[in-house]
C-alpha cells in the first residue's frame, strides 16, 4: 500500500436485520477521488444468500444509519444529500421494497441517533440546536459567546455551548414538523422508546454540575414533551438504553463512577424505572463497551448481545439477561468485529483482519468483497517481555518483498488513549509503512484495554499512590517490545529505529526520545506534551485528574514531572511535530510548545500543521490530507533511516 492507495479504501458497517429476518441492510462507504470526499450507500442482502446484494440508496453523498420500522414496511436512514457536502445529514424514509426516499427533516444541524416508535408511526432522533446568533453569518458581527460551563467545545464537533444536543420526534407521514421534546443547557443522548410508545428514555448530562462531573444518567420524558424524570443516580454512568421485548427491563452500557479512571464498561440490566441494577459481565474482566465500535445492548430473546475487546481482538458475546449463566462467546478468532446484529440463529457481523477490509458476514459466509484482489501484508503476533518480566502482546509486520537475509529500518508505533488497544483488524498506517520498506512494530502496553481492569489501571497515579503514572511501566513495555524484537528477529536493524505515535502515543513518542536516545527519528503526532497547559486548552484533558489522582492546580510539580516537555533538553533524536490546527482534544498549542522549546534549545525539529483538521485527521480527515500526511511521514523517516 502506498499513500495514494488511501483512495482505494472502503468498508462495510452498521448491519441491521429486517423484522421478518429475511434481509439485512448495511452501509458501504468509499472515497470519491474526484471530490476527495467520503461517500456511502445502503445495501440490502438476503439472509439466505438466494441472490446478490443490491445497492438500495444512491450514495451520491453519505447515506447511513439504516433502521427498519418495527412493522417492516419502511427503512429510515440519515443522509447529507443536497447541493454540496456541507449539507447537514437529515432524516429520510423509504419503502422497504424501494422507491423514492422522502425527507422528514430539514435542519441546520445533522440528525444523529434515530429510533422508531413501536407502532412505526414516529421517529425520535437527537440533533444539536443552534443558538439564534448563528443566523448572523458574518463572524465579525456575531455576538460573543458567554461561557458558564466547561463542556463548551468538543473535538470534531466544534462549539457546543451554543449548540446543545436535544431529542426530537417527527411523524413518519411527513405532515408535520419535528417537535423538540427536551430543552435546556444540557446534553441529551440516544433516544429509546418505551414499548407502549408513551415515553422516551435517554441518557443525558444534566444537573447543576453536569459539565464538571460528567456522570451520564438516564431520564424519561413523555413522547410529546415535558419535564424529564431522572431514573438513575450518581454512582455509575448509564448509556445506550434498550428495552426488553416485554418492556419490564432496560439493558444499558454501565460504568462505575468513583472519581477514578479507567474502568471497564459493562453490560447491565435494571427495572424499567431505573431500580434494581444488575451488572452481567464483570466475570469477563474485559472492556465490554469498546470505542467506537459498539451499539446499544442487543436483545435477542432472553439474552443480550454485545462486543468485547480481548487481546487485540474484538469479539461478539451473549449473556443471559437474568444472570442465570455467564457470558458466552458467539464469534471469536483473530479479527476485529466492528458491527453486528443477531436474531436467533442468524448472526450478522462486520469484521476485518490485518489483511482484509471490513467485510459483511452472515454466519461464516462472506457477503461483500470490498478488499477485492488487493493484497495486504500480514502481521505476526509475538510476546514481548518488559523490564520487570511482564509479558506484552505485540505484533511485527514485514515489509513488501521481504528478504530474511537483509536488515530493515524499523518503526515502533504506539497507540493513543491510553485506555484503548491496537486491534487485529485492517490498519492503513501499518500497511503504508510496511509497503514503503519498513518493519512495523506495534503492541498493547499496560494502561490500555483488551486485558484485565488491573492492566488498564497499571499506570494510574502517581498522585493518589495507586500506580506510578504515565511514562513508567508503559514506557518499559514499549521499550521491551523493541528489545524482544531485536533478540528474536534478525532482520530488525537496531541502528535504524524510528518511533511514531498519536495523542497518548504522541506523548509516549515525546517521552521515549527524552528518556532514550536509541531512535534515529521520531514523529510526535497530535501529542500531549505539557500536561498543565493541556488541562486548560483541551476540550476534555482536564478530566485526566481521574487518571493522575489529582488536579494540576493542586499538584503542579507532579503534572510537570509527567510532561515530556520538561525533559526536552535530553532529546537528541530529530523530531517532526505533526499536528492539526483544529484539534480540540490536544490543542495545537501542545505541538507548538514542543516545537518552540526544541528550536530554542537548538535541537533538530520541524513542525507540520494541517489546516481545517481535528484530532481525527488520520481516521476521518480529508483524504487529500491523509495522503499528504503519509507522504510527509515517509519523507521524514526516509531522511534518517534509509
Amino acid at each position: 500500500m502506498s499513500p495514494e492507495d488511501v483512495y482505494a479504501l472502503s468498508g462495510a458497517a452498521d448491519p441491521r436485520i429486517s423484522p421478518d429476518g429475511t434481509r439485512v441492510a448495511y452501509v458501504v462507504w468509499w472515497i470519491d477521488g474526484d471530490s476527495s470526499e467520503y461517500r456511502s450507500a445502503i445495501w440490502i442482502a438476503p439472509i439466505d444468500g438466494s441472490s446478490d446484494p443490491v445497492k438500495f440508496t444512491s450514495g451520491e453523498k453519505r447515506d447511513g444509519s439504516p433502521r427498519w420500522s418495527p412493522d417492516g414496511r419502511r427503512l429510515a436512514f440519515v443522509s447529507n444529500r443536497g447541493k454540496d457536502d456541507k449539507t447537514p445529514a437529515n432524516l429520510w424514509v423509504i419503502a422497504a421494497e424501494g422507491g423514492e426516499a422522502r425527507r422528514l427533516t430539514d435542519g441546520k444541524e445533522s440528525v444523529e441517533k434515530i429510533a422508531w416508535s413501536p407502532d412505526s408511526t414516529r421517529i425520535a432522533f437527537s440533533s444539536r440546536v443552534r443558538d439564534d446568533a448563528y443566523e448572523e453569518e458574518d463572524d465579525r458581527k456575531r455576538r460573543p459567546r458567554r461561557l458558564t460551563r466547561l463542556f463548551y467545545k468538543l473535538d470534531s464537533v466544534g462549539w457546543t455551548t451554543d449548540r446543545r444536543t436535544h431529542i426530537f420526534v417527527v411523524a413518519v407521514d411527513g405532515e408535520s414538523e419535528p417537535t423538540q421534546i427536551t430543552h435546556g443547557d444540557c446534553e441529551d443522548g440516544d433516544p429509546c422508546w418505551t414499548p407502549d410508545g408513551a415515553r422516551i428514555v435517554f441518557p443525558a448530562l444534566r444537573g447543576e454540575r453536569w459539565d464538571v462531573e460528567l456522570v451520564t444518567r438516564l431520564y424519561a420524558v413523555d413522547a410529546d414533551g415535558g419535564e424529564p424524570e431522572q431514573l438513575t443516580g450518581d454512582d455509575a454512568s448509564f448509556d445506550t438504553p434498550a428495552f426488553s421485548p416485554d418492556g419490564s427491563t432496560l439493558a444499558v452500557r454501565w460504568s462505575v463512577e468513583d472519581g477514578t479512571f479507567p474502568h471497564h464498561g459493562q453490560i447491565a440490566v435494571m427495572n424499567a424505572d431505573g431500580s434494581g441494577v444488575r451488572v452481567l459481565t464483570q466475570s469477563l474482566d474485559r472492556q465490554c463497551t469498546p470505542f467506537p465500535d459498539f451499539r446499544e445492548p442487543l436483545w435477542d430473546g432472553g439474552r443480550i448481545v454485545f462486543n468485547v475487546e480481548d487481546g487485540g481482538n474484538t469479539h461478539l458475546y451473549a449473556v443471559a439477561a437474568d444472570g442465570s449463566s455467564p457470558p458466552e462467546l458467539l464469534a471469536g478468532g483473530e479479527r476485529a468485529i466492528s458491527g453486528y446484529d443477531v436474531r436467533g440463529d442468524t448472526v450478522v457481523t462486520v469484521s476485518s483482519t490485518h489483511t482484509t477490509l471490513r467485510e459483511l458476514f452472515i454466519g461464516d459466509r462472506q457477503v461483500t468483497n470490498l478488499t477485492g484482489d488487493r493484497t495486504y501484508l500480514e502481521a505476526e503476533r509475538f510476546t514481548a517481555t518488559s523490564k520487570d518480566g511482564t509479558e506484552v502482546d505485540a505484533w511485527i509486520m514485514r515489509p513488501t518483498d521481504f528478504d530474511p537475509a537483509k536488515k530493515y529500518p524499523t518503526l515502533l508505533n504506539v497507540h493513543g488513549g491510553p485506555f484503548t488497544q491496537y486491534g487485529t483488524g485492517f490498519f492503513d498506517e501499518f500497511q503504508v509503512y510496511a509497503g514503503a520498506g519498513y518493519v512495523v512494530l506495534f503492541s498493547n502496553p499496560r494502561g490500555g484495554s483488551g486485558h484485565s481492569e488491573a492492566w488498564g489501571r497499571a499506570i494510574r497515579g502517581p498522585i493518589d499512590g495507586e500506580g506510578p503514572g504515565w511514562g513508567t511501566v508503559d514506557f518499559e513495555d514499549v521499550m521491551g517490545v523493541v528489545d524482544t524484537a531485536l533478540e528474536r528477529f534478525d532482520f530488525v536493524d537496531g541502528e535504524r529505529l524510528g518511533i511514531i505515535g498519536g495523542s497518548y502515543g504522541g506523548f509516549m513518542t515525546s517521552w521515549a526520545i527524552s528518556h532514550d536516545n536509541r531512535f534515529k527519528a521520531a514523529i510526535s503526532e497530535r501529542a500531549v506534551n505539557h500536561m498543565v497547559s493541556a488541562a486548560g486548552s483541551s476540550d476534555l484533558f482536564w478530566v485526566f485528574h481521574q487518571q493522575f489522582g489529582g488536579h494540576w492546580f493542586d499538584h503542579v510539580e507532579t503534572w510537570l514531572a509527567l510532561s515530556p516537555a520538561t525533559y526536552a533538553n535530553n532529546i537528541e533524536t530529530p523530531v517532526l511535530v505533526l499536528h492539526s490546527e483544529d484539534d480540540l482534544r490536544c490543542n495545537i498549542e501542545q505541538g507548538e510548545h514542543l516545537f518552540t522549546e526544541l528550536r530554542l534549545l537548538g535541537k533538530e525539529v520541524e513542525m507540520v500543521r494541517f489546516p481545517a483538521e481535528s484530532h481525527e485527521l488520520t481516521r476521518s480527515g480529508s483524504p487529500v490530507h491523509r495522503v499528504q500526511r503519509f507522504e510527509i511521514v515517509l519523507d521524514w523517516f526516509g531522511r534518517y533511516l534509509r
